[in-house]
Parts: structure tokens; C-alpha cells; sequence
């Protein structure tokens, strides 16, 4: 057990010392913008049952995040982009940026502006934590940005749970009716 540890430890200190070392700070920034880039899909999905939005907020949220990521890595492997660090050509755009940007438009668009403000930024800190770990510049972070809340306008309904006034269409014996309803 002891060797195995020790390789797994010299193999990661092989591929950490391969690229330009990050400071502490830099380090930790990217580390709470790996930790941010899933636990805000994950808090977005789970706010679609915790309202009892239901499935179709979590399938129109399926749809913008699985949008948004082929996207972004369609995008990263036709550009060929070199990251600042130099570490491989898939820099443009960022994923992390369009992943977290994504679910703040969508809980924006959503459930409204008093949850969005909070999620972008949260996002907006994910965009810096990437250009703080030289993975990518500020090009690469503003587009992410576009891509993620475009797709996220794109594919979001608004929700309103408490929704008591609302004009209604149809037909009545032939003839075309408009009307409104008041649940009370």
C-alpha cells in the first residue's frame, strides 16, 4: 500500500511540477471553482423539486446544461485554442464559465432575478477562478459566459407556482371564446 501511494504521489507531483505552479492563492481559487462548477448544476437541479417545479424544469434544464456542454467542447475541439498554461489546445471557450453560466440563467430566467443574482455571482466567480489558474484568458471566459446564458434563454420557460390570473383561449360550440380565470 505504502509504494502505491508513493508512485500515485510522484506521478502527481510529476504532472503538477510539467506545468508553471500556481501560488497558494491561485490554487485554492481553482479549487473552489472546480468544487462551484458542480455544485451549482447539482443546487439548480435540485431547486426544480424543491419549488415543485417538477419534470419540466428539470428537462428544460437537462437540455440547456447537455446543450451547453456539447457546445463548449465542440467549440474547444474545432478551435484548437492554446491554453495560457500551455498545457493542450482546448482553451476556447471555457466549459467551467459556460457549465456555471448556464445554470444561473436558467435559475434567473426560471424562478427570477431574486435567485439569479446570487447564481451569477457565483458564475462570474467560476470565470475568474479559471483565469486565476492560468487554464484560460478573459476571451475564453466571456465566451463560456454567452454560450451558458444563451442556451439557458433559449431553452428556460418562467415558473410561477402561484399563478391565480391567467387568460384562456378556445372554442364554444364553433365559435372562438377568450376569457380569463382567477383561482382562488
Amino acid at each position: 500500500m505504502k509504494k502505491f501511494i508513493i508512485i500515485q504521489a510522484t506521478l502527481i507531483s510529476f504532472c503538477v511540477n510539467a506545468q508553471e505552479p500556481l501560488t497558494i492563492s491561485n490554487q485554492r481559487h481553482k479549487i473552489a471553482g472546480d468544487i462551484l462548477v458542480v455544485a451549482l448544476p447539482t443546487l439548480t437541479l435540485s431547486s426544480t423539486f424543491i419549488w415543485g417545479d417538477g419534470q419540466k424544469g428539470a428537462y428544460q434544464f437537462t437540455k440547456v446544461l447537455a446543450t451547453t456542454v456539447a457546445l463548449s467542447y465542440a467549440l474547444k475541439f474545432t478551435i484548437n485554442k492554446e491554453r495560457p498554461n500551455g498545457e493542450n489546445n482546448y482553451s476556447f471557450p471555457s466549459a467551467h464559465t459556460s457549465v456555471a453560466f448556464a445554470s444561473a440563467g436558467f435559475l434567473q430566467k426560471r424562478y427570477g432575478w431574486e435567485y439569479g443574482i446570487p447564481a451569477y455571482a457565483i458564475a462570474g466567480y467560476v470565470g475568474y477562478t479559471r483565469i486565476k489558474a492560468n487554464k484560460h484568458d478573459g476571451w475564453d471566459v466571456l465566451a463560456g459566459a454567452v454560450i451558458g446564458t444563451g442556451m439557458s434563454y433559449l431553452f428556460t420557460k418562467p415558473f410561477n407556482k402561484d399563478k391565480k390570473f391567467q387568460m384562456v383561449s378556445g372554442f364554444v360550440e364553433n365559435t372562438p371564446t377568450l376569457g380569463f380565470t382567477y383561482k382562488f
